[in-house]
């Protein structure tokens, strides 16, 4: 007879015994341990032999619920698949599963992708997965990531605005399914399938406010008399000189300077394109220099924070002055590049020369060398003829009356 609740309930083993089975229908059973553990078993054949499988243990898994496992496991049977086999698979597919989420696949592809990154690059890519990845898709096996969820994660970004970052989201889901791909731990990339031009909102893209080239004089000046932190004046004087990028400036270390050679080398890591740069440094930008290092006091950082003395300036310090300076819209810290851009070809100076110079473009190490050794000079000459360009602006010399380089 079937077994029945009430059987299961009160069933017991008894003293002199290690076990007992009560039988309900269709090879399943109840064991019933000395300890008092009670647990649903299925017999079964296949392939002739004779074979048990666990159903779960009473009453976590109640009488109805076991016999419908003993069902599935029989409909398997009747496929001619060994059950027990199939629950093995299957939990192994879920330890496999546990172990792949999301997130921990994305923190491993993190680990092998950030090798060549510059630190600063491969932390924001990590603050970015934890701050708008994680929190949707983190906690899934990597396998359930689809398309549709990797759409919605990136949409809800959108919705706050950050259309460039539901962008960049996307592209690194893609990035981090292709490396899940290429180690056989999904077979397809389901980012393949989204691209965010399709699903995204278009995002107009805006230069760097700068001012035009007949307000540099006006500019300089008012560095020359800025009322905030020395550190800060310094700071926009030099970015004025060498026009590097700001996050380039900003975490400058006096390690990279040989001021005998009047050279700055900015190491690739800190490069955007990933490659060493060289900056000639004008008498003028030594000079900034050398007023620099009196107020160092043997920090590593040219340009150290005001709290944390190990962490450069803000990004924000030069864009804040230039606001306060009254030109709150009109110029950044990047501004100075497309100024440098544009009066230096006006000026004459070779179009080679100065995207050398600005670090534009993409090199390998084979050319970026050769760069190097063949233009050196001549960007050096031209770095020490735009500083005194600058002075002459600042002085409120007759400089339109200049005589044309050869390009």
């Amino acid at each position: 007879m079937p077994l029945t609740k009430i059987e299961c309930d009160r069933a017991a083993c008894p003293p002199e015994r290690a076990h007992v089975r009560l039988t309900d229908e269709k090879g399943m059973y109840l064991e019933i341990t000395k300890a008092g553990g009670k647990y649903w078993r299925m017999k079964f054949r296949h392939t002739g032999k004779e074979k048990r499988l666990a159903l779960g243990v009473y009453p976590d898994v109640s009488l109805a619920q076991a016999r419908k496992a003993r069902d599935q496991a029989r409909e398997a049977l009747a496929k001619g698949d060994d059950p027990a086999q199939l629950k093995r698979e299957a939990k192994l597919t879920r330890a496999i599963n546990d172990a792949n989420t999301f997130e921990a696949v994305a923190r491993q592809w993190h680990a092998h992708w950030k090798g060549p990154k510059s630190p600063r690059h491969a932390d924001y890519v990590l603050r970015r997965l934890e701050a708008d990845v994680f929190p949707t898709l983190g906690g899934r096996p990597l396998a359930s990531v689809t398309a549709p969820a990797l759409l919605a994660m990136a949409k809800t970004v959108e919705a706050r605005g950050a259309i460039d970052i539901a962008k960049r989201s996307l592209q690194t889901c893609g990035q981090i399914m292709r490396y899940a791909v290429a180690h056989g731990l999904i077979e397809r990339n389901p980012a393949a399938d989204v691209k965010p031009s399709d699903a995204l909102k278009p995002h107009k893209k805006t230069n760097y406010a700068r001012l035009d080239a007949k307000e540099m004089p006006d500019l300089l000046r008012k560095i020359e008399a800025y009322q905030g932190t020395p550190h800060t004046r310094l700071a926009m004087k030099l970015l004025a000189l060498t026009f590097v990028r700001t996050g380039e400036l900003i975490a400058a270390h006096w390690e990279e300077f040989d001021v005998e050679a009047r050279q700055w080398r900015i190491p690739a890591e800190r490069m955007k394109m990933r490659t060493p740069h060289i900056v000639p440094l004008s008498p003028q930008a030594v000079e900034v220099l050398q007023v620099l290092r009196t107020t160092s006091n043997g920090r590593a950082l040219l340009f150290p924070g005001e709290r944390d003395h190990q962490k450069p300036m803000s990004n924000n310090t030069i864009l804040k002055a230039l606001e306060r300076m009254g030109f709150k819209g009109r110029m950044t810290g990047h501004g100075f590049r497309g100024m440098a851009s544009t009066i230096l070809h006006e000026l004459g100076h070779g179009h080679h020369l100065i995207e050398l110079q600005l670090a534009h473009q993409e090199r390998n190490q084979v050319s970026a060398a050769y760069n190097h050794a063949t233009y050196l000079a001549d960007r050096a000459a031209m770095m020490a003829a735009w500083a005194d360009h600058l002075d002459k602006l600042r002085k409120g010399a007759d400089v339109l009356s200049f005589t044309q380089r050869a390009a």
